[in-house]
């Protein structure tokens, strides 16, 4: 009787914590409104970080740190997620989905955002290392004794082989995976010519593309569905260790530097005055403690001295720029991911 009676009044007891948040962030946001001036308010401060897919465990571990720092300082902080593909998160954020701060895959997602109005100018440089807390790559997740034996990109064009990777017109995993595999063939001395011959090809090997990153580990990991997965490093990390034993991780001797940039939205941050604690909480991401956790994450840290200290964790892989393929981050996404731009021309089978 008293297990069903708990089971029965648990949920109007969390129904009651999630009303009075809801009272609390009413109350923030009533507090802040018409301060234009981006001065803190004093009642507790919620913050919203939109970030990429495979970034939850990050994050998790990240705010856990971050608001017991606050609460060790007196202020009362609460930060919520929202995870989905960078491209349609960046779409989301312009739409109106009211983020404090944009954690997301790629420069010219956040680009989209200033070009909006949503962030000021020079928010490249409004924090340290360009405002790149860390860096990542694209390596490879194969099935247990990789028995299609794939250790290169030139492996990935082999007969029978399906590679899975989400759509690159909504994912930043999707963009990444696309441009190294571009990259691969130019850094070895090929021409366009023979980089559009190779990503053609790859993708004839696609049986399905997920929307964003998370989804593709699910179709590969749990469905069973493809012999390799082009991933984010910290996301294949995950995979195989969830796996226990069944899947095993391949670095290639080459591949994309991945640069996810963070930012405060200005716009929304001086609307509801939380500036300061935004502000704040990505300043905390470069602190020691900060760069451990992003480590731990399997994210290569920007502090030099912390990489070394998990040098381990992150074998030796010649990471080439977007330069190597683009002009810039900008220009890579319209040659490569526009309406009509090669992504779309390779999947469609068009000149």
């Amino acid at each position: 009787m008293k297990k069903s009676s708990f089971v029965f009044l648990f949920p109007l007891f969390m129904a009651a914590v999630g009303c009075g948040s809801a009272a609390n962030s009413s109350k923030d946001a009533s507090s802040a409104a018409g301060n234009t001036t981006g001065t803190e308010v004093s009642a507790p401060v919620e913050l919203l970080n939109v970030s990429y897919d495979p970034t939850r465990e990050l994050w998790k571990d990240l705010n856990e740190k971050f608001t017991a720092q606050q609460a060790a300082s007196g202020k009362t902080v609460s930060i919520k997620q929202s995870h989905g593909g960078s491209g349609s998160q960046a779409r989301a954020v312009i739409d109106g989905l009211e983020a404090d701060v944009v954690t997301l895959a790629m420069w010219s997602d956040t680009e989209q955002l200033h070009k909006k109005g949503l962030i000021k100018d020079s928010w490249e440089e409004a924090l340290p290392n360009r405002s790149l807390p860390y860096t990542s790559t694209i390596v490879f997740v194969v099935r247990k004794g990789n028995p299609k034996n794939i250790k290169t990109w030139a492996d990935l064009s082999g007969s029978g082989i399906e590679i899975i990777t989400p759509n690159p017109k909504t994912s930043g995993n999707g963009k990444l995976a696309f441009l190294a595999a571009w990259g691969s063939v130019i850094s070895k001395g090929g021409s366009e010519d023979d980089a559009r011959a190779f990503v053609t090809q790859l993708y004839k090997q696609v049986p399905v593309l997920d929307s964003a990153a998370r989804g593709a580990t699910t179709t590969f990991a749990q469905k069973g569905i493809g012999d390799v997965h082009l991933t984010w490093e910290n996301e294949a990390h995950l995979e195989v260790t969830e796996a226990k034993g069944e899947l095993e991780l391949v670095f290639p001797e080459v591949s994309i530097l991945a640069e996810p940039h963070v930012a405060v939205v200005d716009s929304v941050a001086d609307k509801k005055g939380t500036r300061a604690t935004a502000e704040d909480y990505l300043k905390f991401l470069y602190t020691k403690e900060g760069q451990e956790v992003i480590a731990k994450n399997f994210y290569r840290p920007s502090n030099a001295d912390v990489l070394a200290a998990n040098a381990s964790s992150f074998p030796a892989i010649e990471l080439f720029p977007v330069t190597k393929v683009a002009a810039s981050w900008d220009d890579a996404q319209t040659k490569f991911f526009a309406d009509g731009a090669e992504f779309d021309k390779i999947y469609t089978g068009e000149k």
